[in-house]
């Protein structure tokens, strides 16, 4: 593999998580500092990191594993965000915004492993 992993659409658009994930979280109260606010920006820092990981493996396989756990970390993220709106934690919009975005690079993420792997093909 040899993708610059820069210009990748994936790994801008986890870039662009990264900082909602961050914007968001400064919204949660003090006492979730080492719970909820370390757990969202530790699996949204994750998202763009394994991709960026994953651009230097050797094989489109090992590229899709990343992938797949970039992947992962999208849907730990989203997890934390439904438990802050249940327990009606963070600023609602930020909330809201940094769920649109997790689905939207979900979506890439997944379309790209598959695409990667060959998957797709018949």
């Amino acid at each position: 593999m040899n993708h610059n992993f820069k210009e990748l659409k994936i790994w801008q658009k986890g870039i662009d998580l990264v900082d909602i994930s961050y914007d968001f979280a400064s919204t949660l109260p003090k006492d979730e500092k080492y719970n909820l606010v370390s757990q969202i920006t530790r699996c949204a820092c994750s998202v763009p990191t394994n991709i960026a990981e994953g651009c230097g493996k050797r094989t489109s396989n090992h590229f899709a594993e990343f992938l797949s756990t970039s992947l992962g970390s999208c849907f730990e993220l989203e997890t934390h965000l439904v438990i802050c709106e249940r327990r009606n934690f963070g600023k609602t919009e930020l909330r809201i915004e940094l769920t649109e975005k997790i689905n939207e690079l979900k979506n890439m993420i997944f379309n790209f492993r598959e695409k990667i792997s060959g998957s797709g093909k018949s």
